[in-house]
């Protein structure tokens, strides 16, 4: 929440040149508060799981909001009721008159298939070209991340030699440390990955519109955001419960078509009879939170209906 201090306060220059929020006394005089409108795009199969894990991250803030759970019209969800869609979700055809101050697209098992052989893809790139004038800022994840890079600015993923999982050692790019993003990161943290496929550095650096923020020298890349704050693209998963890589390795053991690789740095000594290490915890409440707090609660127009005029 922003702090409020008198307008001449010789704090106030020094506070804003790191970042902390600060709101003059004219301005908290002056400002309309609304909630925050955000929409989730769950891709993911186990959507109770994925929804909760969001919601989670999300409440982590005085903040109010509103979401609206979006679901593919164009698939056919097999890991879910029907009743819990009829009952929680919207499809793109419900909400596309609407306007919203945040959108989370998340990650999908699909990340083997080229994408235009997804069958929603289709669905999934009318959104993402609807988005430009609907939708203030954007928070892309794992294969969503990959999907809208793509989409975006033609950046293909690529395929690796084995599934890489596990919680990684991740560090800031000291270069962009006073991207808002990262305010309160420290120089190093952890960050867990589940995926088959990776985006590469050149490729995002060619890209002068997009910065790198952070990295992992094991899992590549890890957040990347477009300058103007706009998009948001994190190619792990922060928002993963403590027991998602324990099922996720026990799933895989029991498919004899794929190799079940134990996720690196996860349980103590790397044995999976031994307890899970949950290391990531307070990065992904931060991460959340700063992204909520600087690029959408701050940012966004009270009236949303500006976003149409909106130059992308």
């Amino acid at each position: 929440m922003p702090i409020k201090i008198p307008d001449n306060l010789p704090a106030n220059k020094i506070l804003q040149s790191e970042n902390v929020f600060v709101m003059n006394e004219t301005r908290a005089a002056t400002q309309e508060i609304r909630p925050l409108k955000i929409m989730i795009v769950n891709l993911m199969p186990t959507k109770e799981v994925t929804e909760t894990q969001l919601l989670r991250l999300l409440s982590n803030t005085p903040l109010q909001m509103e979401v609206d759970l979006v679901t593919m019209a164009s698939h056919e969800s097999k890991h879910v009721s029907k009743k819990h869609l009829e009952s929680f979700y919207y499809t793109f055809n419900d909400i596309q008159d609407r306007f919203y101050d945040g959108m989370i697209v998340t990650g999908a098992p699909v990340e083997k298939l080229e994408f235009e052989q997804v069958d929603y893809w289709n669905e999934l790139v009318h959104i993402f070209n609807w988005a430009k004038e609907h939708v203030f800022s954007s928070f892309f994840i794992c294969w969503g991340a990959q999907a809208a890079m793509h989409y975006y600015y033609g950046i293909d993923k690529y395929l690796l030699k084995k599934k890489l999982t596990g919680v990684y050692q991740h560090h800031i790019n000291a270069a962009k440390m006073k991207r808002r993003i990262l305010r309160g990161f420290d120089y190093q943290f952890y960050a867990p990955h589940s995926r088959y496929t990776a985006l590469l550095k050149e490729d995002i650096s060619s890209i002068d519109s997009l910065d790198i923020l952070a990295e992992s020298d094991e899992a590549g890349v890890y957040l990347v955001a477009s300058k103007d704050g706009s998009r948001f693209f994190v190619t792990g998963h922060s928002e993963y419960d403590a027991d998602t890589l324990d099922k996720e390795y026990k799933r895989d053991i029991h498919n004899p078509d794929i190799i079940a690789e134990i996720p690196k740095n996860y349980y103590l000594d790397d044995d999976p009879s031994c307890e899970i290490q949950v290391k990531w915890r307070s990065h992904a409440y931060l991460l959340f939170a700063n992204w909520l707090n600087y690029y959408v609660y701050q940012e966004t127009p009270f009236d949303l209906n500006e976003l149409k005029n909106r130059n992308t």
